[in-house]
């Protein structure tokens, strides 16, 4: 049996992404590989492989110590993916990108939930060899689409009208999420209704957090933000949505697209590169906020575009679904077991 250690503090903060993609994965091996993985979580006991979810100094330490065997780095994050998430100054802001890297350059192997990452980690100095893309993926149990009475019994508990057309947006609250653009659709559309389930999981140095604030303290009526929720409530708010929107400028791979996805919910999403590489043709693209608004404009009158869309979104759910992406994992950590034992 092999043995694996997962080091991560991902859950530690709620309504995180990385958070929810630890959760997934270790729900995943602990469901399906129990007879081949016994997993230890933030042990120090003799491991085959250790997997770093997250990049707390105590875990760069322990990486020093002996019986760690095959050290693993997930990458959910670089450098500049920070930047209109936490506000950091010089020097703080250098050492601390430089830490970001020399935890990464410390691993033996790393793993992307992107491939466009692989060349820039590339040209930040990690090798090649050292880098492996395995995608996020959700679970169907968790994120699935309810029957229409469970829909209008959710709105009602939502405190949202039945024919309202529902705009959702989820993840934290900050400026790299685009959230300002959610924000002044809201404000110019006042006969659609728009949520925006998260919160400041940053607190005070989140980029944008002063101004944020006032928005949250008193909103347009037609925009609602009931905070982080559990994920047992999260795809409720999914299924009662007629649209799921990410205005967001910079993603890895994004948790809650996944989760639209999964529960049918036709998306939108702002046309970046990294999309194109890993969901394109199941979505929605927009360049702007002026793009945003045309494609709700239309969604909203156009049932049978909803309907395509919600089609294509299982499609995407089903190739990034926890069957998929099992057999994967597998293979890498078995893979990774014996480089760790050589």
């Amino acid at each position: 049996m092999i043995k694996i250690t997962m080091f991560s503090s991902a859950e530690t903060v709620p309504g995180q992404g990385v958070g929810s993609a630890y959760r997934e994965l270790v729900n995943l091996l602990t469901a399906r590989f129990k007879d081949s993985f016994k997993l230890r979580f933030n042990s120090l006991a003799r491991a085959d492989v250790s997997h770093y979810h997250t990049i707390d100094f105590w875990f760069y330490l322990n990486t020093f110590l002996p019986g760690r065997g095959q050290k693993v780095g997930y990458v959910h994050f670089l450098p500049e993916t920070l930047d209109g998430s936490i506000l950091l100054h010089w020097p703080v802001k250098n050492i601390f990108y430089w830490y970001v890297m020399a935890f990464y350059k410390r691993m033996d192997h790393i793993v992307v939930v992107n491939p466009t990452f692989i060349e820039k980690l590339v040209a930040l100095g990690v090798k090649r060899d050292k880098i492996t893309y395995i995608p996020n993926f959700v679970t169907k149990t968790q994120f699935h689409p309810l029957p229409l009475e469970q829909k209008q019994t959710l709105r009602q508990q939502f405190g949202i009208g039945q024919e309202a057309f529902v705009v959702l947006g989820v993840g934290q609250i900050q400026e790299r999420k685009g959230i300002w653009d959610f924000i002044a659709l809201a404000r110019e559309n006042p006969q659609w209704t728009f949520v925006w389930v998260g919160g400041f999981s940053f607190g005070s140095i989140t980029a944008g957090y002063d101004e944020l604030k006032k928005v949250l303290a008193d909103p347009p009526a037609n925009l609602k933000f009931p905070g982080i929720v559990d994920r047992a409530v999260i795809n409720g708010y999914y299924n009662v949505a007629d649209v799921f929107l990410l205005p967001s400028y910079s993603e890895l791979f994004p948790m809650s697209a996944l989760e639209a996805f999964s529960t049918g919910t036709p998306t939108v999403l702002r046309d970046l590169d990294l999309y194109r590489a890993i969901i394109d043709g199941y979505y929605l693209p927009a360049k702007d906020k002026a793009d945003m608004q045309q494609e709700l404009a239309t969604l909203a009158t156009d049932s049978d575009l909803r309907q395509r869309l919600s089609e294509q979104a299982l499609a995407a759910s089903e190739r990034y679904s926890a069957d998929y992406v099992a057999g994967i994992w597998q293979k890498f950590y078995t893979e990774q077991a014996a480089l760790g034992k050589r």
